[in-house]
């Protein structure tokens, strides 16, 4: 775990984020380059905006559960954000032993009490299925069982929270080496001037247009996919949650990523994107 250091008695935002590269050597799944990429420059833009940053990174499914289980019972000053990236499919995440992490479960602990009132915003890098988008208004077909699912997880967002995917339900995100476009696109909108000024949802909706109308993918395989990011809100009133956390001068830190367990890449993966 890392952390950036603030006094014990200063009361911040937070801000985690959950970043898996790397599986274990019987995990079916391929090594994500691109997840360090965008951990740094995630740490870098929101400690300047005024959160305190833990970061996690190659941990399991378990210990997924068990970081955002213990930051819904922290104390913030006004807003959490929360990320993660890692592959995944509808509804679920994977942890770097391969076992699935619920989503809903996920942002239902942060329906506790010491989260009331408080603004939640989720970025979720990860595929959400296998299609890939073609640059057109699409529709999908789902079993009842796919639907309930889906709603199921959109039930499990708590009051005051904003969830913002890569992806459609059904759809692939694409990783780079240089870090995805989801993640990075949302980084250059806190980078540009007046963008954190600006209420959630049209910073969302700036997302969602960058990454719609900028991002074409290359290569014999993939040349001319594009990928359409999405958001579910549950606010009942206007949030600037990066507006008021700003702070004046933040202590540079580097970020060093010692190995959390040795595992050999693996030789094949069902899943090639996100």
């Amino acid at each position: 775990m890392f952390a950036c250091r603030y006094p014990k008695d200063s009361v911040r935002n937070r801000a985690l984020i959950v970043g898996v590269e790397h599986f274990y050597s019987d995990v079916d799944l391929i090594q994500r380059r691109g997840v360090k990429k965008d951990i740094k420059r995630l740490h870098k833009i929101l400690t300047k905006l005024g959160f305190y940053v833990v970061i996690k990174k190659d941990i399991e499914a378990e210990e997924i559960y068990e970081a955002f289980k213990a930051e819904s019972e922290k104390v913030v000053k006004e807003c959490f954000v929360g990320v993660i990236s890692s592959h995944g499919e509808d509804g679920v995440v994977f942890g770097a032993d391969g076992n699935p992490v619920k989503l809903a479960t996920i942002y239902s602990y942060f329906g506790c009490p010491s989260m009331v009132g408080k603004n939640k915003l989720f970025l979720i890098q990860a595929c959400r299925g296998y299609a890939l988008d073609g640059g057109v208004e699409v529709e999908t077909d789902s079993s009842s069982s796919e639907e309930d699912e889906s709603i199921s997880e959109l039930f499990s967002i708590p009051i005051d929270t904003a969830v913002m995917y890569a992806t459609p339900p059904g759809y692939a995100a694409f990783m780079h080496p240089l870090g995805s476009v989801f993640i990075q696109t949302f980084c250059d909108l806190l980078e540009m001037d007046g963008g954190p000024d600006l209420e959630i949802t049209r910073l969302l909706t700036r997302l969602n247009h960058q990454v719609a109308y900028n991002f074409q993918a290359r290569g014999k395989m993939l040349a001319g996919k594009k990928q359409m990011s999405c958001f579910v809100t549950r606010f009942t009133r206007e949030v600037f949650p990066f507006l008021e956390s700003r702070t004046e001068e933040t202590e540079d830190q580097s970020l060093n990523f010692p190995p959390r367990q040795i595992v050999n890449e693996p030789e094949r993966s069902r899943r090639i994107f996100s």
